[in-house]
């Protein structure tokens, strides 16, 4: 046997999977390829790869091994970096120059509290290396381009497609320099010696011929090889195509005020027929649908100068704030039912607005000189009127914009438009015009919904002029009747048409708002920033009324109340009461001085006054009234704050000794009603007489003895009061929770909430159910006050109040209340959340403003420090955690120590029915026993209590609490937390991490950081929570995903806080609850849930150091399942005492999975998935594999493993993926097929291939048949290009499994690469020298799919003749003929019905029998390429989407394509390089070494760059002169194999590839010389390969063969060794004879078209060829 040739040795592959799957069981399902499967018996010591081990103790492994390195890159994969995390406390960004607070300060607590909470720092928690872990991998496809920068180009042939054109000149410049070359008959000898010596040889190699020893050789080669290497493999490789990596956590937005889509609106200019008096406007923004306001007035002013001096005994000089021409709004929930509403005023006057708006529609500017006189007596009649009215106003004109008509018009238009809205114009445009789509819609971030086409942020700028306004119907001034007009507007026979208009000139500018406007004042007139200068006119931002509830907490101190008279009834007022104005004032008490200037102004006016004045109707009993008055409110209200309403009578006309103004009538509002503010519609009854003393304390409503009222003390008067407030809840749930905290904190009793007086005895009770009560609350409100609700809820916990004496626990109350909210809000803002389900304002809550609470209230940052006074003084840290803890708390939750204790437990009914339940139970039972002791027992330090302070001394840690009450808690509650663990579990971490941070304990051991009961709180609460995951996934598995993703998250940051060791058996506990249901069921999705648990937890950014990656591993005590003996049969080199060392880093052996935790749990994971024998897990492929592909990519570019050396510290965590891929090499896609390589025109150039299934036959225009060519050369068609008969042979045998997708194996084969590139040479050469032959071939096998795999595809770009090649190149790449291929399998494979099947399958082809696996089908549906849109690289894609793409993006592509081929096979260069020094010295070594030849010929076969090609060729040179004999008397196929690929080579257009391949092929005939003084087998060998070369390529040159044996002969010429032998005649005997074959193929290519030439030459040829041949025999 032993002859026996390398390829048929690996027949015993099958007979290998026999062996596997009878040792299977002992392995754990595992196939572990390695060796000695039949080494003696298994010990004890294994633990299955299903199975987690038990993980190393990592605190205790830093201590009892310290580090031998001092510092340095490998220094720092040790331990985690000292700055790993850091709080910060970050300034709040505010938009404003100055900060919005209150004037009066914070005297009220609440308000205190309130003010805090919106200017407080932000506290955030930074991991400051987290952007290294896998989830923020920069190999993603957005960051790949940057990484991608300053790569070389490499040069391929197949993508240098030479021009005709060009050939033409080249050939035609030879003919010039040898002149008589047309007059030599063509087919002559000496004509072809003539044209050889007329050619230029290329250049030489220098040293080519020096004897130099072969180590110096291959060291030389090694250096070449190594300079200038890419660093980073995974920056050429296309990223994985996932949407959101799982593990990605992004940042949350930080908390900032709610601004809707904003409009800018300018008032440019507002013009009548006539001028004659000042008139004053607003704007405001109203929904139709909603019938609501939703904005607040925007009072303008566009009089003259000259016009507004008509005023001037009324006007105190205008503050700049009212100035204002230019306005902002915002619009939350844009709709087609919005429209902008313009209203205008003008002074009083005598008579109804009719009659004053007279003139306005009579007169026309053109008539102006004609009606002179009249105009002038108007004019003088309007001045009279503004001396003696100047403050009162009437209602004068209206009118409206559809917002979303000019929106829509604007957008559909190219430029800055104009659009002019007259009635007449308005007859199609309002309800005809259509909506054209408006391009540029940006997202609306959180902010909005409404309709989809209500985009107001893209359109473009529009001017619009408004001509026509409706006069004001003085019966028809309310809002409802407002509504009805806008709602008549949109009809197309609109009742408004029929109206006279008052015809007038409005010029407005509405464009989207930019992003940063400049001199912006707030509605509370606060400067926003940038106001460069306080003297420019500014723009008012316009405070939004949203049509709809909006949810965002509240970020700045707000405190405004808008009062909206509406309507008065004075129908049964005795005396005269006709032209009413009501005066609205702000009280602080009763006295008239009490008017407080907090009403904002209007237009060209003081910024705040005292009192406003409502418009006046002429001569109306019951007027409705369109007014709103604006008010400031004072921070902290009391009792006596109240509005005063003062209804007078306007006489209008001037008589003799009647007063301007009569008061005929009073009513009030008090601002609070039981410490709560008032706001809403109010029906006031309106007294005759001034009010009583001490009137504001009580309401209108209330009877007061001796007061005259209207209309028998009923309801008169209907106004609304709206606050918008950041101060006052306006939700009595939380109003009373927030006073009885705050009455704890005064220690004020009894207190007064509502009607009620509660007493200190009954606080508790009390304070229980108003935390209970606040799931009563409104949502929005809660939302508006989160921040300070779930601190308050926070503070109750850690500092438990102290009612009369008695701590009470309100730890549980809490926890249950803050449960209920999250939920609520994940429940009704389903919108606001992220890929992980996490509500986006509860993790900005926790990211930003969550911190723990100060032992002083009025400490900025928690001041723990005090605490340390040792274990006597107060607070000491024996009690420093937790009040109470139970002494008596069973130590650990060992599940045998207690199953007694859960039968004889009262609380438990029944048995438990499963371990879960059991599990659970016994912690419910503990958990009772824990908090009845907790509770009951007290501090030595109690006596303290009995003072004052309302709260503890000490605190309790919310973190401990936390996991306590979590722990401990049940049904609704439990369910509740769970539904949102991520909530609690991230509050639990950053509780952790600011108490470690203020005890300054971030630098202490972590084995001493905790309690010893809140590590067992932790672990009962992870064992739970995986026992849930297995026992509920099948029934409710979007809540599985989110509690598996929220573990996984928590283990992840608890990974950078605890005890390493701790969270490894944490990690352990869940992965063994998970195994022990998945192998139960073999149910994938349960798999894939634990795969996203591994993902998450690996994204650690310390991942590697967790992994002890300096560790070495030491021989176990007891051999472990790979022991081997010396002597095995199975080994190759037996002569080897094989290194249990190496074994075991190479091999999922216990102690590589105990030392490298994560490492070994994430490759065994890998193992079992890709295991053949696991069909339920074929779906699972892509996603195991993507988990390896992201670590590893992710690691690539790692700054902080830039270094070689710590790279290949890296790269040993993964050395057992070697073993896996080369045991999964059966099932792996078959890249080599898709190559099609034996349809190839001789070689590579020309030919297109696709690396998918999809296979690209070659063009059928071929010169000369292959066939033909092949007999001609005396050889079969069974050329030395076929494919290695290993993969033959077991193609069929080994594929009885659903094979690997494209992907997968591309993304696999990569991460081989990827270790192979970086991990220790020596480490790598040791393995090898372990593996047996099989083995090592198999390993020969993976690299041959390699080359394939990464093989260059030819990228054409346009060039001026770049059409042509570009069509040629579409033709060739996609025309794939599918029915040939299953024609040829058919053939192939006779019809048999499973085998067929087995290649359908492979194919692809969704033909599977329903009963097959689901989930092997879903893999194919999902991730078959040519079934999806999924492409790996541009060849795939087809010709309409590639002709969008630019030329650039084609360049870099080919430019990544090109360093990738050149990298993957310059890796596959190196490990061949480092397999022939490992078996150099066997005796086994020639089924190698031919199997490391057939790897290089193959790279050589395919399209391969020029910088690959040289090293490829001396690497081929340096074999071939170390083990001659290999070739010419072993592996006589190769030789002829490779002879075709050197004359390949040497007619390459690229020149330094000829030089190559020539030096290589002359020193093949020189070594061939050398061995038996001729070399008649290369001889023969280049002969027949020329023939068939020059036969069949399509594009083949003969000039640059020319050159090449020019070459050639140059160097036997030089060769000054061989000189004196037959040697150098034998080489030109060789090259003319290569040289005359090539003049004659060239001839008959160029009589094709003439059939008896053809002949004649063909038979000529041959009989040449038949000479030479003899010759040389």
């Amino acid at each position: 046997m032993a002859e026996r040739r390398a390829f048929a040795q690996k027949i015993s592959r099958t007979v290998a999977a026999e062996v596997r799957k009878q040792i299977a069981g002992q392995y754990g399902g595992s196939p572990q390829l390695f060796k000695n499967l039949n080494a003696g018996t298994l010990t004890s010591n294994t633990v299955p790869l299903t199975e987690a081990v038990e993980p190393v103790d990592f605190e205790e492994y830093l201590i009892t091994h310290p580090p031998i390195v001092e510092s340095g890159p490998l220094r720092d994969l040790i331990e985690f970096p000292p700055d790993d995390i850091e709080v910060i406390y970050t300034p709040r960004e505010c938009r404003t120059v100055v900060q919005a607070i209150p004037e009066e300060g914070d005297t009220d607590p609440h308000v205190r509290d309130c003010v805090r909470s919106y200017t407080e720092d932000w506290a955030i928690v930074n991991r400051k290396y987290h952007k290294l872990g896998t989830g923020f991998n920069p190999n993603s496809l957005d960051k790949q381009k940057e990484r991608q920068k300053g790569l070389p180009k490499q040069v391929f042939e197949a993508d240098e497609l030479p021009d005709s054109s060009g050939y033409q000149d080249d050939q035609d410049d030879l003919k010039r320099r040898s002149m008589s070359i047309d007059d030599t008959p063509r087919g002559s000898w000496a004509c072809s010696i003539f044209d050889l010596k007329n050619s230029l040889p290329d250049s030489l190699l220098p040293h080519l011929l020096d004897r130099a020893p072969n180590e110096e050789i291959d060291r030389h080669n090694e250096d070449q090889r190594k300079t200038n290497r890419h660093r980073e493999l995974f920056a050429l490789h296309p990223a994985l195509d996932e949407e959101d990596p799982i593990e990605r956590h992004c940042v949350p937005d930080v908390p900032k005020e709610h601004f809707g889509q904003r409009l800018l609106v300018k008032c440019l200019s507002l013009k009548f027929e006539i001028e004659i008096e000042p008139i004053f406007a607003s704007l405001a923004l109203y929904d139709v649908k909603e019938k609501k306001k939703i904005s607040e007035n925007f009072f303008f002013d566009l009089n003259s100068e000259q016009t507004k001096a008509m005023l001037r005994p009324h006007i105190q000089t205008a503050a700049i704030s009212t100035l204002a021409r230019s306005a902002i709004f915002s619009i939350t929930y844009p709709s087609q039912d919005v429209f902008l509403v313009i209203k205008l005023e003008k002074v009083l006057q005598q008579g109804d607005i009719g009659e004053c708006a007279e003139p306005y529609m009579v007169f026309k500017e053109s008539d102006a000189n004609k009606n002179k006189e009249k105009l002038e007596k108007l004019r003088s009649q309007s001045e009279q009127f503004c001396q003696r009215l100047g403050r009162y106003r009437m209602p004068f004109a209206w009118t409206a914009i559809h917002l979303m008509n000019i929106v829509n018009s604007a957008g559909s238009l190219e430029r800055d438009t104009e659009l002019e809205m007259s009635l007449s114009e308005r007859k199609g445009s309002w309800s005809e015009r259509r909506n054209s789509s408006i391009m540029g819609r940006r997202s609306l971030e959180r902010t909005t919904s409404g309709d989809e086409s209500c985009s107001l942020t893209g359109f473009r700028p529009a001017t619009l002029t408004i001509t026509n306004f409706f006069k004001q119907e003085g019966d028809r001034l309310s809002d409802e009747d407002l509504y009805k007009f806008l709602a008549d507007m949109r009809r197309p026979s609109s009742v408004l048409r029929r109206l006279r208009p008052i015809t007038a000139q409005l010029k407005l500018d509405i464009s989207p708002a930019p992003e940063n406007p400049h001199y912006c004042l707030t509605p509370d007139l606060l400067q926003v920033k940038p106001y460069p200068d306080s003297r420019v006119r500014p723009t008012r931002d316009i405070l939004e009324f949203p049509a709809r509830d909006v949810y965002v907490p509240n970020t700045t101190y707000r405190n405004l109340l808008y009062v909206n008279p509406q309507s008065l009834n004075f129908a049964n007022r005795q005396g005269s009461a006709r032209n009413i104005t009501v005066k609205v004032q702000f009280m602080n008490g009763e006295d008239p001085n009490n008017a407080m200037q907090v009403i904002f102004g209007k237009s060209s006016c003081a910024d705040f006054y005292k009192e406003a004045y409502t418009s006046v109707v002429y001569h109306n009993r019951s007027p409705d009234f369109h007014d709103e008055i604006k008010i400031k409110l004072p921070a902290s209200l009391s009792d006596h704050h109240h509005i005063l309403f003062t209804f007078y009578h306007v006489s209008c006309q001037q008589k003799q000794n009647t007063l301007l103004e009569t008061p005929v009538g009073y009513t009030w509002i008090p601002m609070l009603q039981n410490g709560r503010l008032r706001t809403g519609h109010f029906c006031l009854p309106v007294s005759l007489e001034k009010p009583p003393q001490s009137y504001s304390v009580l309401s209108p409503d209330v009877p007061l003895p001796g007061m005259k009222w209207v209309d028998n003390h009923r309801g008169v008067f209907n106004v609304e009061v709206v606050a918008v407030s950041t101060i006052h809840t306006q939700d009595q749930y939380l109003d009373k929770f927030f006073a009885l905290v705050h009455a704890l904190d005064e220690h004020m009793f009894p207190v007064r909430i509502g009607d009620m007086r509660i007493m200190e005895n009954n606080l508790e009770t009390e304070l229980k159910s108003s935390i209970a009560a606040l799931n009563s609350s409104q949502l929005e409100p809660v939302v508006r006050f989160l921040h300070l609700l779930l601190d308050k809820l926070v503070l109750l916990v850690v500092r438990p109040p102290v009612i009369a004496g008695q701590i009470v626990n309100l730890g549980q109350s809490s926890f249950e209340v803050m449960a209920a909210i999250v939920n609520r809000l994940h429940k009704y803002l389903d919108t606001s959340q992220d890929m992980h389900g996490r509500n986006s304002l509860l993790s900005s809550y926790i990211h930003y403003v969550f911190r723990l609470p100060s032992t002083d209230p009025n400490s900025p940052s928690p001041d723990v420090k005090s605490t340390s006074t040792g274990p006597g003084g107060l607070g000491g840290s024996v009690h420093y955690a937790t009040m109470a803890r139970s002494a008596v708390r069973p130590a650990s939750l060992n599940l045998n120590r207690s199953r007694s204790l859960s039968n004889s437990n009262p609380d438990i009914s029944g048995t438990p029915t499963s371990p879960d339940d059991e599990v659970r139970a016994i912690i419910g039972s503990k958990a009772m026993e824990r908090c009845g002791n907790r509770m009951s027992s007290h501090t030595e330090s109690a006596s303290f209590l009995q003072t004052l302070t309302g709260r503890l001394p000490t605190k309790k840690l919310f973190h401990e609490e936390l996991a306590l009450q979590w722990v401990v808690s049940s049904g609704s509650v439990r369910e509740g937390a769970l539904q949102q663990a991520w909530f609690f579990f991230e509050l639990m971490v950053k509780s952790i991490i600011h108490h470690l941070y203020f005890a300054e304990r971030l630098e202490s051991p972590r084995k001493n950081r905790f309690p010893e009961r809140f590590m067992d709180d932790i672990t009962a609460l992870v064992s739970t929570i995986a026992g849930d995951i297995v026992s509920r996934f099948q029934k409710d598995l979007e809540l599985v995903e989110r509690l598996n993703t929220s573990l996984a998250f928590f283990l992840n940051d608890l990974l950078s806080v605890m005890d390493r060791g701790f969270v490894f058996t944490l990690i352990k506990a869940y992965w063994k609850q998970v195994s022990t249901k998945v192998y139960a069921l073999q149910n994938p999705t349960l798999e894939s849930l634990r795969l996203d648990f591994l993902r998450i937890v690996c994204s650690h950014e310390h991942y590697v150091t967790l992994n002890l990656p300096c560790s070495l591993l030491t021989p176990p005590a007891s051999p472990s399942p790979s022991v081997s003996s010396a002597t095995s049969q199975s080994s190759g080199f037996s002569t080897h005492v094989q290194d249990q060392k190496i074994a075991n880093m190479f091999e999922l052996s216990v102690p590589f999975r105990e030392q490298h935790f994560m490492a070994g749990l994430v490759l065994s994971e890998l193992s079992v998935i890709l295991d053949p024998d696991n069909e339920g897990m074929f779906g699972l492929h892509k996603k195991v594999v993507s988990v390896v592909h992201n670590l590893l990519s992710s690691h690539d570019s790692d700054p902080r493993y830039a270094d070689s050396e710590v790279k290949a510290r890296v790269a040993m965590l993964y050395l057992p993926l070697i073993g896996i891929v080369m045991e999964t090499l059966p099932q792996l896609h078959d890249f080599t097929e898709s190559l099609n390589q034996w349809g190839r025109s001789g070689g590579v150039q020309g030919t297109t291939v696709c690396s998918n299934g999809d296979d690209a036959e070659a063009e059928g225009n071929n010169m000369i048949n292959q066939t033909v060519a092949m007999a001609i050369a005396g050889t079969t068609t069974t050329s030395p290009m076929s494919r290695p008969s290993s993969f033959l042979l077991n193609s069929q045998a080994n594929r009885q499994h659903g094979s690997f997708s494209a992907e997968s194996s591309r993304s696999l084969l990569i991460c081989l690469l990827w270790v192979l590139k970086n991990a220790d040479e020596l480490v790598l050469q040791k393995w090898f020298t372990d593996l047996s032959v099989s083995q090592l071939n198999r390993l020969l096998d993976l690299l041959y799919l390699c080359v394939s795999c990464f093989e260059y595809k030819a990228h054409v770009v346009f060039t001026m003749q770049g059409k042509k090649a570009f069509e040629r190149m579409n033709s060739l790449t996609f025309k794939k003929s599918k029915d040939m291929k299953a024609k040829l399998e058919e053939a192939i494979l006779g019809s048999i019905g499973a085998r067929q099947e087995m290649v359908r399958r492979s194919r692809g082809q969704l033909e599977r029998s329903p009963s097959g696996s689901a989930f092997g089908s879903q893999e194919n549906l999902r991730w078959r390429k040519d079934m999806t849109h999924w492409r790996q690289n541009s060849e795939r894609l087809d010709k309409s989407h590639r002709s969008h793409r630019t030329r650039a993006e084609l360049e870099h592509e080919a430019l990544i394509d090109g360093n990738l081929a050149t990298e993957a096979n310059l890796i596959i260069l190196d490990t061949l390089e480092i397999i022939v020094q490992t078996v150099s010295v066997t005796e086994s070594k020639e089924s190698i070494l031919g199997g490391v030849l057939k790897v290089l010929l193959h790279s050589m076969a395919c399209n391969q760059s020029a910088l690959y090609l040289q090293h490829c060729f001396a690497t081929q040179r340096a074999l071939v002169s170390k083990f001659p004999e290999l070739l010419f008397e072993e592996e006589t196929e190769q030789c002829a194999d490779l002879c075709l690929r050197l004359l390949r080579s040497c007619s390459s257009s690229i020149s330094t590839i000829r030089a190559h391949a020539s030096a290589s092929l002359y020193l093949l005939m020189r070594q061939n010389f050398e061995i038996g003084n001729n070399f008649a087998r290369v001889k023969m060998q280049v002969t027949m390969s020329l023939s068939s070369l020059v036969g069949t390529s399509q594009n083949f040159n003969e000039e640059f063969l020319r050159r090449s044996l020019k070459t050639i002969l140059t160097y036997a010429e030089e060769d000054l060794e061989l000189r004196e032998t037959t040697f150098p005649d034998q080489v030109q005997d060789l090259v003319f004879n290569l040289h005359m074959i090539l003049s004659d193929t060239v001839k008959m290519k160029e009589h094709q078209e003439d059939p008896e030439m053809l002949i004649d030459l063909m038979y000529r040829y041959c009989t040449k060829l038949m000479n030479v041949q003899e010759n040389q025999f």
